[in-house]
């Protein structure tokens, strides 16, 4: 079994990076529409200044204030709207918030409810946002996060329900009856499961990994967040990977042999996982600046990286995608030959300038190239899956 696969199984991974999770607050604005028992909630969400995506009013906690007066404050400030919040959470959700040295970090909201009881006419934010009183089931389709859309989908759910069923379900059957016959006829269905989806998001997420290696590899005061980031990336791709071991154990029928499957997802697992481990290194030895010679094997990764995300949704139709798929595995095998060379290049001057005067640094240099190669032997393990299904199936 391959190491990504025992990784997802709940092998404990040797030199992990502990995450503390970076914590916001946001307050959830709503008012009812109507004074009678079954009034309609409606949420106030507000446009983000960059991208002008819907969001709800949130940021960080201020000093001197508790997390509830702090998404009080993030309320009248980004939406002009006041009223009475509630001081305990409702829940939370993540996002990924991109920082300026390139970093894409992972944000813990703590989300409190605000009845709002004003609505000012000129706030601090006015200029810079756009404010909508919005439905549940609008707000829910209007924001980007899964975990935000989930939560204002429970905020009322028995409503939020209703809505849902009289929009999208009109003509569901009703009755007990007539809903356990078709539940129990879905279940003598073939099921497929939804692996390109998974193998995309996985290739995506090493993708990513790859890219914030490269920044790391660049050297620069932005270090912890770098590391950080991979540290997350390696949890995501952690994820997805159980995700496809258990569905490959539900699903009645799989687009290839379940060997197949689950040797893909781990050698992709195994790209990111070594990745984490060069960041752990490079976290364990405090080094802060690289060797020509490694940044050029960020680079390789990156650019197997890529190759590797363009690979994925060709496997949806292997055989039309048979050619494509080969020339790319060829490309990232030849990436893989490179790097053996750039990685003994690196070492033979790593050995030149520190090997007599300056040992340790030599030693630290000399297992950072080997981690980094193994990064790039992994997308090689990922294109000789790929070619096998190719193989196989086209």
């Amino acid at each position: 079994m391959r190491a990504g696969v025992r990784h997802a199984i709940g092998r404990a991974f040797p030199r992990r990076i502990r995450i503390t999770s970076i914590r916001q607050i946001a307050a959830l604005p709503y008012r009812f529409e109507g004074t009678g028992g079954d009034a309609a909630v409606r949420v106030l969400l507000v446009t983000s200044r960059a991208t002008r995506r819907w969001v709800i009013p949130k940021g960080n906690i201020a000093p001197g204030l508790s997390p509830s007066a702090a998404a009080a404050a993030e309320a009248e400030e980004e939406a002009g709207v006041c009223g009475a919040l509630c001081p305990v959470p409702i829940g939370a959700y993540r996002y990924r918030k991109k920082r300026g040295s390139g970093a894409s970090l992972m944000v813990d909201v703590d989300v409190f409810p605000l009845a709002v009881t004003q609505e000012l006419a000129d706030w601090k934010e006015r200029g810079e946002r756009e404010r909508r009183w919005f439905s549940l089931a609008a707000a829910a389709d209007a924001v980007d996060e899964t975990d935000l859309r989930d939560l204002i989908r429970t905020f009322a759910p028995a409503q939020f329900r209703a809505a849902v069923r009289q929009a999208r379900h009109p003509q569901a059957p009703q009755g007990r009856k007539s809903v356990a016959m078709f539940s129990w006829f879905q279940r003598l269905l073939p099921r497929t499961g939804n692996f390109f989806e998974m193998f995309e998001a996985h290739a995506a997420t090493v993708l990513a990994g790859a890219k914030a290696t490269a920044r790391l590899l660049d050297g620069g005061p932005a270090t912890a967040e770098h590391i950080r980031e991979i540290g997350e990336r390696e949890h995501d791709a952690d994820d997805i990977t159980r995700d496809v071991l258990k569905q490959v154990r539900a699903t009645f029928l799989t687009p290839f042999d379940r060997g197949a499957i689950t040797a893909l997802i781990g050698a992709l697992d195994d790209t990111i996982d070594e990745m984490q481990s060069a960041a752990a290194a490079i976290d364990l030895y405090e080094v802060a600046s690289f060797a020509p010679e490694m940044r050029d094997m960020a680079a390789l990764v990156v650019d197997a990286a890529r190759l590797t995300a363009e690979a994925m949704p060709l496997l949806r139709d292997v055989t039309r995608n048979g050619d494509r798929l080969h020339e790319l595995t060829e490309r990232v095998i030849r990436i893989e030959g490179h790097a053996d060379e750039v990685h003994k290049a690196g070492l033979k001057r790593s050995l030149k300038e520190f090997g007599a005067i300056d040992t340790l640094r030599f030693v630290k240099e000399r297992e950072l190239y080997e981690h980094l190669e193994r990064i790039v032997d992994a997308f090689e393990d990922v294109a000789d899956e790929i070619d096998g299904i190719v193989i196989d199936y086209a």
